[in-house]
């Protein structure tokens, strides 16, 4: 796969589709739900050392909801997730201010991992961000130190833009990584 920006919101998705059904049978992405928000908080905190107050998860979920998915076993158990908002902002790739998708948190549990989830997640939430929010671009921030995250990124044309220095609670650095939409 391309590790540009040449594929359209539209080819990811596909792939995804395609992904998910070979990679992860019985597995299926859709949009979270008000009571899927106790699940994604737990899953939240066993997968990510950065966390949130209720209230925050609430209210991205009544925000920007069409945006907001979680991954689902095939015994109907949520997985995993990624939650976004939309911010006007200065553009990564022009120099106007620019509708721009923010990839806010995303996890999927560790044994569920390596089944294409957090790529078919990304692409979800990539689709919904162009089609719903009219979005164009998304960043997102990661761990300078998480090369698998930051591989998966850059297989769906996401580049690093800059370095956030001490951006974690813990000191590490974040690679601020965007693309443009479609």
């Amino acid at each position: 796969m391309n590790t540009d920006t040449s594929y359209s919101v539209d080819e990811i998705f596909n792939l995804a589709v395609k992904r998910l059904t070979m990679e992860a049978p019985g597995y299926r992405v859709r949009n979270a739900a008000s009571d899927d928000i106790t699940r994604v908080i737990e899953i939240n905190m066993v997968s990510l050392p950065e966390h949130y107050p209720r209230r925050f998860f609430e209210e991205l979920y009544e925000e920007y909801g069409k945006a907001f998915y979680v991954a689902e076993a095939p015994n109907g158990e949520v997985v995993g997730y990624i939650m976004t908002r939309v911010e006007w902002k200065p553009g990564f790739f022009h120099r106007f201010i620019a509708r721009s998708g923010h990839v806010v948190s995303i996890a999927v549990l560790k044994e569920h991992r390596g089944r294409s989830l957090g790529y078919a997640l990304m692409a979800y939430a990539m689709k919904s961000m162009y089609y719903d929010y009219k979005c164009n671009e998304t960043y997102l921030e990661v761990r300078v130190s998480n090369n698998p995250a930051i591989s998966l990124y850059e297989k769906l044309g996401y580049r690093k833009v800059k370095v956030e220095k001490n951006y974690y609670l813990d000191g590490e650095d974040a690679y601020v990584m965007a693309r443009e939409l479609p």
